[in-house]
């Protein structure tokens, strides 16, 4: 098969081969260099110490390797940044859901699509032209493998989110329990949260970590209000959602806060036992197609298959010619 009118594919698998030993070579020759020169780098700074000028200038400078790479993806990001206010707020709610707060992640997160996105396709496009040549399948291939870098940063959004927000709402009761015995027995709201973050900070880390933010933010004088609120768009549970709405009211009308996040930690407990319930319900009904594909045909087999060996060579023996 010609390309290019004068190569052929088997002539262009060599360059596309050498193409990429130097490439790793070169690469992995950058690291070794970037390892002995961070040796070097730890020798010298047990060997001499420093002052802390020249401390705090290397600090500086490992944090500005990051964020020079947090620049250019924010920088590639933005020419399909989405320029509208409600696609703009949209997404940067979806990230804040999974969990990235920062002033440039929605630009980081575009320009990490179109990384992807190139990814997959120039390797792509290369294979499929050389395998197949400059057909309409090598074409069709490659738009689908772009498709799918380009698409492939969005999914894993939606799986950190759901992940997130299920870890969220598993913890959320004992948390609230908690949040009532330390209302209950005098402490404020925002002590209460404090102390909630303290005692579940090592195995409900997610949710203490929203509610740290949430108290730190009424510590630098936000009203409650739109504390709890901006507390229920971050997590984007409805369970926290309603939570929020209902610290709201109660601080509003000045009614009793210890009785609402009781009546709310047992409606999410409630609705725990629910969904477990209904899980449990379905068991039987997913439970029929591999008893029928799989387990059935097999049990069938040991079950009637010595009794259908017997009735064929009961059969056999009794022909004429047996």
């Amino acid at each position: 098969m010609e390309l290019l009118g004068f190569m052929t594919a088997e002539d262009l698998m060599p360059i596309v081969v050498f193409i990429a030993i130097v490439a790793g070579t070169f690469m992995l020759m950058t690291a070794i260099s970037k390892r002995n020169s961070q040796a070097e780098e730890r020798l010298e700074r047990i060997g001499r110490p420093k002052s802390l000028a020249e401390l705090e200038l290397n600090e500086k400078e490992s944090q500005n390797r990051f964020k020079t790479i947090k620049d250019r993806l924010s920088k590639f990001g933005q020419t399909v940044d989405p320029q509208s206010d409600l696609e703009k707020n949209a997404l940067r709610v979806k990230l804040a859901n999974a969990g990235f707060r920062s002033e440039n992640a929605a630009a980081i997160y575009q320009g990490l699509r179109i990384a992807s996105l190139l990814v997959f396709l120039v390797p792509s496009a290369l294979f499929f032209v050389t395998a197949m040549g400059f057909t309409r399948s090598a074409a069709y291939w490659t738009i689908a493998f772009g498709a799918i870098g380009f698409y492939l940063p969005q999914i894993v959004l939606s799986l950190l989110r759901s992940s997130r927000q299920m870890e969220i709402f598993l913890t959320l009761p004992d948390a609230l329990d908690l949040l009532v015995v330390c209302v209950e027995s005098g402490l404020g709201l925002d002590a209460a949260m404090r102390k909630v973050t303290d005692e579940m900070k090592n195995h409900a880390k997610v949710i203490t970590e929203e509610l740290s933010l949430a108290n730190l933010q009424l510590q630098m004088g936000r009203p409650r209000r739109e504390v709890l609120h901006d507390l229920g768009v971050r997590t984007g549970v409805d369970d926290v959602r309603s939570l929020a709405a209902i610290l709201i009211q109660a601080d509003r009308f000045g009614s009793s806060i210890a009785q609402a996040l009781r009546v709310q930690s047992d409606s999410m407990r409630t609705k725990r036992r629910q969904i477990a319930e209904e899980k449990a319900a379905k068991t039987a009904v997913k439970l029929i197609f591999p008893l029928v594909l799989l387990i059935f045909p097999a049990v069938f087999v040991v079950l009637v298959g010595p009794a259908a060996i017997q009735i064929y060579r009961q059969l056999l023996s009794k022909t004429p010619g047996g």
